[in-house]
């Protein structure tokens, strides 16, 4: 195709200013694999000024997230997180938009994924999400497309790296859980507040995306039983 694919990108913490990075650093690898032009077309955060991985200040900067769904963008990137408010108002209106959306907002698609799936096809736009589950196996194209065929029994596995590191060196090192919760922040495997992670619910949002892509369900997070690791002992 001639024309390029014009992409938005909303939110520009860690993983958006990463993306904005890639899109930059690597445009004429892209371009070469997709057989298209890929361009940045515009971008919007909370905090202009803020210092980020990448240097911003040639690029297109939107008013409002909003904006992006009313833009000239093909793709609209939803990075800003939050299951409910300007994230999922700015899906909705890209979608309704007839725009394609890629988001890696687990917590957001754990509640409201089924209806936004449904938006899309009835808009014919594709809704993306890989980098919200396990995003470098990458299992939701595999339960997409690959084992369509073949149907699935069960889904079990490690979803999150911060419980993951604090269980194997309790269990290494014989220390508390408290013990090597305070190391894994220090080694920023962990967040300054991680209930999210240790207290189980960042497994159950990404599971639930799972669960629904396995047997075409809408899951539920209040008929999920949920526990964390903090009482975990050696």
């Amino acid at each position: 195709m001639s024309e390029p694919l014009r992409i938005a990108v909303a939110g520009l913490g860690t993983v958006g200013g990463g993306v904005v990075r890639a899109l930059a650093e690597r445009s004429d690898d892209l371009a070469s694999r997709a057989g298209r032009e890929i361009l940045l077309s515009q971008v919007c955060a909370l905090d202009r000024e803020k210092r980020r991985m990448h240097d911003m200040a040639e690029l297109k900067w939107a008013h409002s997230a909003l904006d992006l769904a009313q833009s000239d963008a093909d793709v609209v990137v939803e990075l800003i997180g939050g299951e409910n408010g300007t994230a999922l108002n700015l899906i909705w209106a890209a979608l309704n938009n007839g725009k394609h959306v890629v988001t890696a907002n687990k917590s957001l698609l754990a509640r409201h994924g089924a209806d936004l799936a449904e938006l899309a096809e009835k808009k014919g736009v594709a809704l993306k999400f890989e980098a919200a589950v396990a995003g470098g196996i990458p299992i939701v194209k595999a339960l997409r497309e690959s084992l369509v065929a073949h149907g699935v029994g069960a889904v079990r596995g490690i979803l999150n790296g911060t419980c993951n590191f604090i269980l194997t060196q309790m269990e290494a090192t014989g220390r508390s859980f408290h013990e090597v919760l305070a190391e894994a922040q220090r080694m920023g495997f962990a967040e300054a507040d991680p209930s999210l992670d240790v207290g189980g619910h960042d497994t159950a949002h990404k599971l639930a995306l799972l669960a629904s892509l396995a047997f075409g369900i809408r899951p539920s997070l209040q008929q999920m039983t949920i526990e964390g690791i903090a009482k975990v002992t050696p």
